[in-house]
């Protein structure tokens, strides 16, 4: 029972007593239920052994609340942070991931936008300082301090992981978790770009590497947003895919004799906005080729050591933009998310416990995935 002062209890009526009692008991007893120590894949150096095993149940710092994950999607980011191929380095050793999606069974003394029992998203933006300019203007993924899951802060590949409480994604209760979690990066980061190319409905956009985690997403976020898309990818089988998840049309790179041609023969004149999620420097090189003039050409996929390359005569001539786009803001999170409470967005997911990220690493080399990945975190 919570102990009260005298004049405590009477600066209350018995309902807000009750209510603040069976608050504290609910905290109290998912404190009570959370275990000292934790299943997680942790690497010590880059490309260095994926171990799974037990590690420590992290403590929320007052503004961060602790999350217990119960599934997490694998991005293509999360291979670069075991790599070390980017030119950001990553906090060794390292828990990756960063679309975890539970349930709040802590928080820390300064957090009051989450409540014990709430369901939570923690993304690929941890944390921000919240008062430089960019943060002020809502870009708040440019911020000088941002502090990023799974690369400079232990992430969802556990099975509890902090996040700030400021930065973390809410989720609406009922929601499938396994579902929602590639949305928590892979949706946001193309909801943002789709948003970036600055389309009008039935326009067209192209999706270059349409039947990877993020352009299966991407596909359904052009289609809910009035879009005529174009598909880009490479096989029968990814084809399908995409056309059943509403392509206009596809266009396979690897039987095409003459690909810029190709696509602006479907998309009658070239697509109006590209977005490029492809891995690959050679198909981001080839948007600039395709795009249709006064169009606006993506960069979302992160090739390491990748070029854009452009001539500069023909950029000029067509007059076409070339912006990138990184993560979305906490508004793009909240209206990604929406899109798929509303279903006109759905996940196409493969589950496999947490132990198989070793694995999944390995198809995600040999180009061998279709949709996401999502690791079962509690499937220990």
């Amino acid at each position: 029972m919570l102990r009260t002062s005298s004049f405590f209890t009477t600066s209350l009526t018995r309902s807000a007593l009750l209510q603040a009692n069976r608050t504290f008991a609910t905290s109290l007893a998912s404190r009570l239920a959370i275990p000292a120590t934790q299943k997680a894949v942790v690497f010590d150096t880059n490309n260095g052994p994926l171990v799974y095993k037990d590690i420590p149940v992290p403590t929320p710092k007052p503004t961060e609340i602790l999350v217990n994950v119960k599934y997490s999607g694998v991005c293509h980011t999360d291979l670069h942070a075991w790599k070390g191929d980017w030119p950001l380095a990553v906090k060794l050793p390292l828990v990756g991931g960063h679309e975890g999606a539970g349930i709040v069974v802590a928080k820390g003394s300064a957090v009051t936008n989450f409540q014990i029992g709430d369901l939570a998203g923690i993304k690929w933006l941890n944390g921000s300082c919240q008062s430089c300019e960019f943060c002020e203007q809502g870009n708040e993924s440019n911020c000088p301090q941002a502090d990023l899951s799974g690369y400079t802060h232990d992430g969802s590949f556990q099975q509890y992981a902090t996040a700030d409480a400021v930065q973390a994604a809410k989720i609406p209760k009922g929601t499938d978790l396994a579902e929602v979690a590639p949305i928590l990066c892979a949706g946001v980061t193309v909801y943002k770009a789709l948003k970036t190319a600055g389309l009008s409905p039935g326009q067209w956009v192209a999706i270059s590497g349409a039947a990877g985690g993020l352009g299966s997403l991407a596909i359904q976020y052009g289609k809910a947003m009035g879009y005529k898309v174009l598909a880009i990818d490479g096989g029968e089988d990814k084809g399908k895919f995409c056309m059943e998840l509403g392509a206009d049309a596809f266009v396979d790179f690897r039987t095409s004799k003459n690909l810029v041609e190709d696509i602006q023969k479907a998309t009658r004149g070239g697509p109006h906005g590209v977005i490029n999620v492809s891995v690959s420097e050679k198909a981001i090189s080839q948007s600039c080729e395709y795009v249709r003039a006064c169009g606006t050409v993506v960069l979302v996929g992160l090739p390491a050591g990748a070029v854009a390359k452009a001539p500069v005569f023909d950029a000029v001539v067509k007059s076409i933009s070339i912006r990138g786009s990184y993560v979305g803001n906490r508004a793009d999170t909240r209206e990604a998310i929406q899109f798929f409470a509303d279903g006109k967005v759905k996940s196409p997911i493969k589950i496999v416990p947490l132990r198989e990220l070793p694995k999944v690493y390995e198809l995600m080399e040999q180009g061998k995935i279709a949709g996401r990945y999502v690791l079962d975190c509690q499937d220990v």
